[in-house]
């Protein structure tokens, strides 16, 4: 049984549960060919893969053109067919974040800790892959080679579902890896795309225990709930990013008015982009809450605001209790007047998704405190919410940001796809 064909963006599979038994199965036959692979290896296909897509940008444009077609008579919203297309400039990031990845040190023996026992015993605590990774996602393309790559230098088999809004996208995408993979003298099953759109696929991979070691779903808020609802294997969540921006009364006027721009307008389709901003109060009585929200307003900017932001900024909406939980992903946000920085962390803490939050002061103990205070997996001072990123943070891409707290937290690099192993090397020691 085989994968879709290059000029086939999905497979029609009349069994499939035997597909994806044969899908895991040649998983693990990869997972245990990668096991003595190294690391210099590795990196070649990363950059032989990084080549095929530059060489390939004619193709991978005109198969995403087919996605995009479809998008727009599906009536996709701005935000996803953002997420989805694939122009020049960003073919040309993603080969240079393979690149980025294949340039680092190799992730897998590193030695996290050592030491000699009192019998004598050496014992090494060292990085190894964690096995066969299952990545699901929705409409980034993209995420087809970052993903693909990241397992790859972690010494990781992997089996990736994308969306069908990016088929035929991910199919191109998927070609270039195999192929890259081949020219490095490493299985071309190392990563494998679900050649199927039929759903009950995902649910028989979640139940792969013993064959799928880690699953991680990349998308909404629905998707993930599903694949926890679903799993019988490890999943890290990567909720949405209801990222706030908190504008303390110490703020500089001219750096909150450019980070609140930035964070809220910059790019709004992506789980990094901000879509609640807290003023303090003090902020409005010097009006630099109704400088930034009238900013906010004049670039297109809905605000829903409660009532004492209404009262700064006459254009604003008033805000629903829905408003405080919601990831817009839109050229909405949610804005709210509160009296100390204490109020503030309250409100993130309860209302926010544990993704990126950011502060916005002069003040080195407020910022100490916001630091200390707020539950999230990335903590801004004084920058946007939009470096929250695998790639701005130098891990070359990211599997996506975790907002877990156990196995990994924030962006998902290479490292954070490995495990450990206990090492220990004796001379005849036996337990008395």
């Amino acid at each position: 049984m085989t994968l879709a064909p290059a000029d086939s963006a999905a497979a029609s599979v009349a069994n499939v549960p035997a597909y994806c038994e044969d899908l895991t199965a040649r998983a693990q036959a990869a997972k245990q060919a990668l096991a003595s692979v190294p690391g210099a290896q590795r990196d070649r296909a990363l950059r032989s893969i990084a080549q095929g897509i530059r060489d390939a940008e004619s193709s991978l444009r005109k198969a995403n053109a087919l996605d995009l077609d479809a998008g727009r008579s599906a009536g996709l919203s701005s935000a996803m067919f953002d997420r989805l297309e694939l122009t020049p400039k960003r073919i040309e990031s993603i080969a240079l974040a393979l690149e980025q990845i294949a340039g680092q040190p190799d992730p897998l023996g590193r030695v996290m800790d050592g030491r000699v026992l009192p019998n004598g015993i050496r014992l090494e605590k060292r990085r190894v892959a964690i096995g066969v990774v299952l990545i699901i996602f929705e409409s980034r393309p993209n995420v087809t080679a970052d993903a693909a790559a990241l397992c790859l230098k972690a010494g990781n088999a992997a089996i990736l579902r994308g969306g069908k809004e990016a088929a035929h996208s991910n199919r191109a995408l998927a070609d270039c890896v195999r192929a890259g993979l081949v020219d490095a003298g490493l299985p071309g099953d190392a990563v494998q795309l679900v050649g199927t759109t039929d759903r009950s696929a995902v649910g028989e991979l979640l139940n792969k225990t013993g064959r799928i070691d880690m699953a991680i779903p990349r998308g909404g808020k629905s998707l993930i709930s599903a694949v926890v609802e679903q799993a019988r294997i490890p999943v890290v969540k990567h909720y949405d990013g209801n990222c706030h921006v908190y504008v303390d009364a110490s703020a500089d006027h001219d750096m909150a008015h450019a980070i609140c721009l930035n964070a809220k307008t910059q790019r709004t389709g992506v789980c990094n982009a901000a879509e609640t901003i807290l003023f303090h109060a003090d902020t409005a009585q010097r009006g630099l809450a109704k400088r930034v929200l009238d900013a906010l307003i004049d670039a297109g900017v809905e605000v829903r605001g409660d009532a004492r932001v209404c009262a700064e900024a006459s254009r604003a909406k008033p805000a629903a209790e829905a408003d405080w939980t919601t990831e817009y992903l839109d050229m909405i946000v949610a804005a709210r007047v509160v009296d100390d920085l204490h109020q503030a962390v309250e409100h993130i803490n309860h209302y926010g998704s544990k993704h990126t939050d950011a502060i916005v002061t002069s003040r080195l103990d407020a910022a100490d405190a916001f630091v200390q205070a707020v539950d999230t997996a990335n903590a801004m001072v004084n920058c946007s919410t939009r470096f929250s990123d695998g790639q701005e943070y130098g891990l070359g891409a990211e599997i996506g940001i975790s907002t877990d707290k156990l196995h990994a937290r924030g962006p998902m690099g290479a490292e954070d796809l490995t495990t450990y192993q206990w090492v220990l090397h004796g001379n005849g020691q036996v337990r008395g």
